[in-house]
């Protein structure tokens, strides 16, 4: 004689398969890492070498990193070398959660969400290129010419690395400004005209960030609040044209009344 199933059963039973799935979907990022890391643990040393090149290039004659601990020499490079692989398994990591989300979404939802995925890995890396590129020169060449007189810069290299890495992450996240304010106003939260009309109070507060993310220091402060607040310009641009493109959609849509709206989920 058959038993009916429990019902408690059949609504754990999806839940244990997401959540499979997502197990699944941890490991394989955690694996892309650590096979990323171990094949550039062998470069440590050069790594550490490129990414401190911005100031090695402007110590005076005679100066040079030192290491203050004694497991300095190998813990920083390893520490470089550990975030670097994070850093280029991003785009395999956002991949699992976007194959981990994506059947739960609208086709609308994925033609918009996609483009900004790939918008904001791509953003997050450029953040982190004006930083090594353009901000590290201007701001290592400020502090090794603004030393008292007869103070030797002998910079250790763990400090170094927790202070270069803080501001790869400070610019990485700034370069998402664009992404944040068009998602703000693509979700209704906001419009285009609230914010341009807050556009002091959001000068303002990118000084306000830049002085909670950089070093206390004039200079770097600036050079994260202006790109910041630009990028800021940049997304309200972006709303403008998506706001527009939003209208002729609904415009076409009102002309067509015996269309229905794509709602099916895949």
């Amino acid at each position: 004689m058959s038993q009916n199933p429990d019902p408690k059963d059949l609504a754990q039973a999806p839940l244990i398969e997401h959540l499979i799935e997502l197990r699944s979907r941890l490991m394989r990022a955690v694996l892309a890492i650590l096979v990323i890391f171990l094949g550039l643990y062998a470069f440590s040393n050069d790594i550490y070498t490129f990414v401190a090149q911005p100031l090695m290039a402007l110590l005076p004659e005679g100066s040079q990193m030192i290491a203050t601990e004694v497991a300095s020499p190998f813990l920083a490079p390893f520490k470089l070398t550990l975030v670097v692989a994070v850093f280029a398994a991003i785009p395999y990591v956002l991949h699992q959660a976007w194959a981990f989300v994506a059947p739960g979404l609208y086709d609308n939802e994925k033609a918009l969400a996609l483009p900004l995925l790939a918008s904001s890995v791509l953003l997050f890396y450029a953040g982190a290129a004006f930083a090594y590129y353009v901000v590290f020169p201007l701001l290592f060449q400020f502090f090794t010419q603004a030393g008292p007189e007869g103070v030797t810069v002998m910079t250790d290299i763990n400090a170094y690395l927790n202070f270069v890495l803080k501001l790869f992450f400070a610019f990485g996240v700034a370069f998402e400004i664009p992404i944040a304010t068009f998602l703000l106003i693509a979700s209704g939260a906001t419009t285009v005209e609230s914010l341009s009309k807050k556009r002091p109070f959001i000068f303002l507060g990118c000084f306000v960030v830049g002085m909670l993310l950089t070093p206390p220091d004039v200079i770097s402060q600036s050079l994260l609040a202006v790109p910041m607040y630009l990028l800021y310009e940049v997304g309200l641009l972006f709303g403008r044209l998506a706001r527009k493109r939003r209208a002729r959609s609904e415009a076409e849509a009102a002309d067509a009344p015996g269309e229905e709206p794509d709602g099916d989920r895949s």
